[in-house]
């Protein structure tokens, strides 16, 4: 394998996760509207009809014998979502996606098969550690929050693992069709919880921005990324989130870092960076 495969799909990843908190920070704004379920079904049902214009997921060679990996994709998809945002309107977002990660790195520790491998889980793990109780600063953590966080955390892995198994089809047909599904598992329970509030058309432009940044641009980034690198290296990767989501939170509301959160920046990118860079050597010819 040449030395620069993997640098394409690395660029799409990252790209995917700064698609993902902007648009989370731009979520936050749906709240006060709808609910954190009614911002979530909003961005999955704009997410689809955006995926479904583009890809047109109904045309194409027949999927029969990929449904399964498809609709599980897509039920870890809605699963994932509620969960996340629902986290999100309780815990800050750092705190969120740093124990969301459980997910992520449940599924490199299961794909792990080197001592090399687990010692950059073991960074990672130290980089969370620190970070965690840095972003919540003095205040107490919401106890329910913290759990919509670790439930997101089983369907962000989920996520991985479904989406590795279907992308032996045509990637960006299966993420518009799991977008699809994720709306349709999201839409009965926000209906449910807050009516038609979704359907207000003063949150139709922010919800068209949620959308895109949060789930059309980045999932089909990912798929692509899913596509072109194993599930374990996809899985640690996934490490930088956190990171991310600290940047972005001080880019955008101005959230001042302590050097102990720095240091939990740079442990959680070594041990990505590291991981790939393993795969890498173990590729090459």
């Amino acid at each position: 394998m040449q030395r620069n495969t993997l640098v394409r799909p690395i660029a799409a990843i990252l790209l995917g996760m700064c698609a993902i908190q902007l648009g989370a920070s731009l979520a936050k704004g749906l709240f006060p509207v709808m609910g954190a379920i009614g911002a979530t079904t909003l961005r999955l049902l704009l997410a689809a009809l955006m995926l479904g214009v583009v890809f047109r997921p109904w045309r194409g060679a027949s999927l029969r014998g990929q449904w399964p990996a498809i609709a599980g994709y897509g039920c870890a998809v809605g699963f994932m979502n509620l969960f996340y945002y629902l986290a999100l309107s309780r815990v800050p977002m750092g705190v969120v996606v740093a124990v969301e990660f459980i997910g992520p790195l449940a599924v490199a520790i299961a794909a792990s098969r080197r001592a090399l491998d687990f010692a950059w889980v073991v960074l990672a793990i130290a980089g969370l550690a620190l970070l965690l109780p840095q972003s919540a600063g003095a205040a107490p953590l919401d106890r329910l929050g913290l759990a919509y966080a670790a439930m997101a955390g089983v369907g962000w892995g989920l996520y991985i693992v479904y989406g590795s198994r279907s992308v032996a089809t045509d990637g960006p047909r299966v993420v518009a069709l799991g977008m699809a599904i994720g709306a349709a598992v999201a839409l009965p329970v926000a209906l449910l919880a807050g009516g038609t509030a979704l359907f207000s058309a003063a949150a139709l432009p922010i919800g068209l921005a949620v959308a895109f940044l949060s789930s059309a641009l980045p999932y089909t980034l990912e798929m692509y990324a899913m596509r072109r690198m194993p599930t374990r290296v996809f899985g640690i990767f996934m490490s930088v989130e956190p990171a991310l989501a600290a940047l972005v939170g001080l880019a955008m509301l101005g959230e001042q870092l302590s050097t102990l959160q720095w240091l939990a920046i740079g442990c959680v990118m070594v041990a990505s960076f590291g991981s790939a860079w393993t795969s890498r050597r173990e590729q090459s010819p």
